[in-house]
Order: structure tokens, then C-alpha cells, then sequence
């Protein structure tokens, strides 16, 4: 058996009178890829939030342990520490510096000058970011920015990533790269991938968790969750078919 690294017990959180999260039970075994999907208020952004620290909790909400270890309550910075990276909506680049000068700073933070010289030439081949290496961020396009952006976390060295739309607004091209990447970093890196683009889902593979109305509705191999009647009727809809 695996080891379970992040357990979730009867999370929940409520706002005014919308549940967004409705008592999920979610775990994840070490080195797994796990894609979270679910129609828009379903409560997977607010998991995602709850789960990384940047919604705090306390054990009226239910508990989330990373490791074994009960990080209910901590910030989003304590949990990044246990070696967990984040990938947010929101970018996190300098567009005023290069490719290289973003990664030498993200890496530097975690390792001396000779490692953050090595981490940094990793992950750009990682990535694929040598081509544009020495570009700045701010003249990217957008599909670059987002390889970018997941190159700054991986700079960090996580043994567990957690990618929130990493898909968003790439083209077809750029899915299949980014599919790539995402599979070839799962060989050390347990990740998660929160997305609604059906898609790039079925390109990654690996197991689902479908959430609707703040609760997990199914969980199992892409091809069979995504061929369930619930999951079609309340999310996917003809654009499975």
C-alpha cells in the first residue's frame, strides 16, 4: 500500500448561507496524480483553497493532515515549508526580469548559490524553458507565462504539487507539452490539478475526484468517472458524448 500524504477528514466551510464545502473525506497516496474537476460552484476552488492553507481553518471545519501531520489552521506559507508547492490563479512572476532571473530567485530561497545554480538549469530543461530563457516574462504569451509559473514552484523543490487551472487559456499545443511536463514531474512529485477543461483531464489521466454542490459525487479512473451518468448529468452533458 501506499502512503497516504494528505488526508482530509469531514472538511468543511460554509459562507453565509452557501456550504461550499460539504464534509469531504480526501486522501491522496504518496506519488499519485489526481485531477479534481467539478462544474463552477462546486466547491473544488474553495478545497483547493482550504486544503493550502490560503482559507484558514479551524477543527470546527474539519481537519486536513499533510503526512500525518495537522495542519488545520496553518498559513499558506507554513504548509509551502513541509515541501508542498502551489501553483494559484493568480501569477506569482516578476515580468520585469527574465525566464532565468524568476527561477534563480525562486530557487534561491530554498538552496545555497551552487544548488539554486543546478535547480535552476533543471527545471528550465524540465519545463522546456531554455529556448526562452533569457527573455523577459512580461513579453511572453500566455501558455509560456503558465509553464513559467509551475517552473517557480518546481524551482522549490515540492514533493507534493498542487496546480489550480494550470490549463487555463493554453492552446492544443501547449496541453500536449504541458501534459508531458505534468507526467514526467509525477515520476518523484505527488500532484493534484484542479481544472475544468474535460480535455486535458482525459490527457492526464490517472484518477478523478468530481465534486457537485461542495461534495465528492464520484472518484475513480478518468475513463469510468467520466462515463457515469451522475457526473455526465450534472457536469460534462453532451460535451462527453
Amino acid at each position: 500500500m501506499s502512503e497516504t500524504v494528505v488526508d482530509t477528514r469531514d472538511l468543511s466551510m460554509r459562507f453565509g448561507g452557501v456550504q461550499a464545502v460539504n464534509n469531504v473525506n480526501f486522501s491522496l497516496a504518496d506519488r499519485e496524480l489526481r485531477c479534481l474537476i467539478g462544474p463552477n460552484g462546486a466547491g473544488k476552488s474553495t478545497f483547493f483553497k482550504c486544503l493550502t492553507g490560503q482559507i484558514r481553518l479551524d477543527h470546527s471545519h474539519g481537519r486536513v493532515f499533510i503526512r500525518g501531520q495537522d495542519v488545520t489552521g496553518w498559513r499558506a506559507y507554513e504548509i509551502v515549508r513541509l515541501g508542498v508547492g502551489i501553483k494559484t490563479q493568480v501569477p506569482s512572476v516578476m515580468n520585469g526580469l527574465s525566464v532565468e532571473e524568476n527561477l534563480w530567485l525562486s530557487a534561491r530561497r530554498v538552496g545555497t548559490r551552487e544548488q539554486t545554480e543546478a535547480t535552476v538549469a533543471e527545471v528550465m530543461q524540465q519545463v522546456s524553458l531554455e529556448a526562452i530563457a533569457r527573455r523577459l516574462v512580461g513579453e511572453l504569451s500566455h501558455g509560456q507565462r503558465q509553464l513559467v509559473e509551475i517552473g517557480l514552484v518546481l524551482a522549490q523543490r515540492p514533493w507534493l504539487l498542487l496546480l489550480d487551472e494550470p490549463a487555463a487559456g493554453i492552446t492544443g499545443a501547449e496541453a500536449d507539452q504541458l501534459v508531458q511536463i505534468i507526467h514526467e514531474v509525477n515520476r518523484s512529485t505527488t500532484i493534484v490539478v484542479v481544472d475544468h477543461d474535460m480535455q486535458f483531464v482525459r490527457m492526464l489521466g490517472g484518477r478523478v475526484t468530481v465534486m457537485h454542490q461542495g461534495a465528492i459525487l464520484r472518484e475513480g479512473p478518468v475513463d469510468e468517472v467520466l462515463a457515469d451518468a451522475k457526473v455526465r448529468e450534472v457536469y460534462i452533458g453532451s460535451r462527453a458524448r
